[in-house]
């Protein structure tokens, strides 16, 4: 397929996603058939262990480039998401909802490059895109910025993979366009590589054992 230019009306697009998005968050709770709120306050916690700095993924580098002023932003107190029946509705319907409206394409197919970031404001994109859209809305509906981690991970297969990490004082959870589950990460089956920090998006952290939980967490 060769090289599929944005279309015009991408901001339009955007904001009649985010428009109809609200509407659904503030709807009716999560479906039956995905992991139970119940499951999330009851489950052992465990925490992926923080490895020391790395370098942020040359795709994230770029895209600060392009959206500077999203990039610009300055270090805070990391703050962890108090987990409810509402919270957990809400980011089922965000992860269903990018799911179903943005159609999976390579960043080949796309832009004509091996990586790019960005949002997939035309209706396509990869893995990255489809996090960066979930961030993007949740942000948006006033989540803090530390408890939403773009994260790289190795996929069952080995292949690179990018989901969004949810820090919440319940567990770490994984929104991924690969599946409606919304799961523990170390459920996942992935292994995780680095993502960001929750103190500075900027900086990015290796990620490596699992850790028990904390006895004191932040909450919102």
């Amino acid at each position: 397929m060769g090289r599929r230019s944005k279309v015009s009306h991408g901001g339009v697009l955007a904001a009649a996603m985010m428009a109809a998005l609200m509407a659904s968050m503030s709807g009716a709770t999560a479906n039956a058939h995905k992991i139970s709120y119940g499951y999330a306050r009851h489950e052992r916690i465990i925490y992926a262990a923080i490895g020391p700095d790395t370098r942020p993924p040359i795709g994230w580098v770029e895209f600060c480039v392009e959206y500077k002023p999203e990039c610009n932003t300055k270090p805070v107190s990391p703050r962890d998401i108090v987990l409810t029946s509402k919270v957990w509705s809400d980011l089922v319907k965000v992860n269903d909802w990018v799911n179903a409206k943005i159609k999976p394409i390579t960043d080949m197919e796309h832009w004509g490059v091996v990586e790019r970031w960005n949002y997939p404001d035309d209706g396509y994109g990869d893995c990255e895109d489809y996090v960066l859209l979930k961030r993007r809305m949740l942000l948006k509906a006033g989540w803090p910025r530390s408890a939403l981690l773009i994260t790289v991970v190795r996929d069952k297969k080995g292949d690179g993979h990018a989901v969004l990490t949810v820090k919440t004082n319940r567990g770490e959870f994984i929104l991924d366009n690969e599946t409606s589950q919304i799961l523990p990460w170390n459920e996942t089956g992935y292994r995780f590589v680095k993502r960001q920090s929750q103190a500075n998006p900027n900086v990015w952290v290796a990620l490596g054992v699992s850790r028990a939980a904390p006895v004191v967490v932040s909450s919102q």
